[in-house]
């Protein structure tokens, strides 16, 4: 399948969708958009623009991105409302050759402040909460950790029937908006952790996962400029306290997948944690992690994130970014960048004290075997297993880039049954006595 370039104007961290009527006004800029676009008319589109994307965006830099669609996509056939959020509106656009998830908005004065046209996800893929019921054997109940930023929700599972104490498990979550179930609104639709917490329950292991900040049940009023990746470990650190205070568990354990796994290990640190497990943990800092992730786009993007780097390593930001690159660099999430490249997962889990199994998986096309050799070296006394087969929402897949991203929208797949097997080992019976 030939691979879209689409050129993100508009990208937001959160988007809680809300069944409302059309705003008029946005009604109208949308339509004369689609007329414009279907005459090759970019210079009457541009003309539509505020100041915001005129300042980020040339006429002549427009004009050969909206030829380039119109070449892969063709016409826009019908503009479908499908919900608002002050001050973003969400369509789904079907061009003759795809169907795009277009998100769009608007200044006081009419004019387009945002464009964002990105692949269209299905209402329930976006909304994968609630997943598919809980086992029988198990149950449910909701965890609330209240700081002064916000509060944030989360889901305890138990084996039900349980005499004694048990352990528990913290699982923390990856990047993106994600959920305490393991989907998000950029397409993620796993349920991974929902499925890991009813595996770990079925072992009789409780556990509990939730919601990043800003996101689901713990979405706030904090805006995305305001975030840094130490709220996250706070938030974490916060969840730990009502675990280890809980007399129902003998021990906490923390689990952190992905970027989940740097924030795991930043928490362990001063709190009375009895093991720590990273499942497809980056090796590297981020910087390095997303440079090597954005080979796969096109060399004027790798060289404007390359000049955002250096500019954020001196601890300055860029207001004036390239409009491309604003689904990973724009300026609101850039203070979150500069505060997660401080961070080296060498470094850190060198430091960790306590029993760690690090995870990983063969056909992982986010996270690499190495990354997980990276994090063994730095800690020695961890041990290390690497499951063929298993991908980054650890499920079964084959290397194959498209079939492989395909699962990622298929919260069915069980997860990889090595993966359990190995998470609850090391949980009742520790790391093995030789490595």
């Amino acid at each position: 399948m030939k691979k879209i370039f689409i050129l993100s104007l508009l990208a937001v961290l959160t988007i809680k969708v809300n069944a409302q009527e059309e705003p008029a006004n946005y009604a109208t800029v949308v339509n004369k958009f689609k007329t414009f676009f279907n005459n090759e008319q970019p210079d009457s589109i541009y003309k539509m623009f505020g100041s915001e994307m005129k300042n980020a965006l040339t006429p002549d830099n427009f004009k050969s991105t909206t030829v380039q669609l119109k070449t892969q996509l063709g016409n826009l056939e019908k503009l479908n409302f499908t919900s608002y959020q002050e001050p973003i509106a969400l369509y789904k656009a079907s061009f003759k050759n795809a169907a795009l998830s277009l998100k769009i908005s608007l200044n006081k004065e009419n004019k387009i402040a945002g464009l964002l046209l990105q692949p269209y996800q299905e209402p329930s893929a976006i909304a994968a909460k609630p997943a598919t019921p809980i086992d029988p054997s198990l149950e449910e109940s909701p965890i609330v950790f209240k700081s002064l930023s916000g509060a944030i929700h989360g889901t305890l599972t138990m084996p039900k029937n349980t005499t004694g104490k048990i352990p528990v498990v913290l699982i923390i979550a990856g990047s993106g908006p994600t959920d305490r179930n393991g989907n998000n609104t950029a397409g993620l639709n796993t349920n991974a952790y929902k499925l890991m917490a009813e595996g770990l329950g079925k072992n009789g292991i409780a556990s509990l996962r939730y919601d990043k900040r800003m996101i689901g049940e713990s979405a706030t009023n904090y805006k995305e400029k305001d975030l840094r990746f130490e709220d996250y470990v706070d938030d974490a650190i916060g969840l730990i306290h009502i675990l280890t205070a809980d007399q129902r568990f003998s021990k906490v354990i923390v689990l952190g997948h992905s970027e989940g796994s740097l924030i795991g290990m930043l928490a362990c640190h001063d709190e009375p944690i009895k093991a720590y497990i990273s499942v497809a943990g980056a090796g590297e800092p981020a910087d390095k992690v997303v440079t090597e992730q954005m080979k796969a786009q096109p060399k004027f993007m790798q060289d404007g994130f390359k000049t955002l780097l250096d500019s954020l390593r001196r601890g300055k930001t860029i207001d004036n970014i390239d409009p491309s690159l604003y689904f990973i660099a724009r300026p609101s999430i850039q203070p979150y960048l500069m505060s997660w490249c401080r961070y080296n997962p060498q470094r850190i889990i060198k430091t960790i004290k306590i029993p760690t199994l690090i995870l990983q998986g063969t056909t992982d096309i986010q996270v690499t075997v190495a990354d997980a050799e990276k994090l063994k070296k730095a800690k020695s006394d961890a041990t290390l297993v690497i499951i063929p087969g298993m991908n980054h929402i650890l499920k079964e897949a084959p290397a194959d880039k498209e079939q492989n991203t395909a699962t990622y929208s298929k919260p069915d797949l069980p997860l990889k049954p090595e993966l359990m097997k190995t998470i609850v080992d090391f949980i009742i019976n520790g790391p093995p006595t030789r490595q």
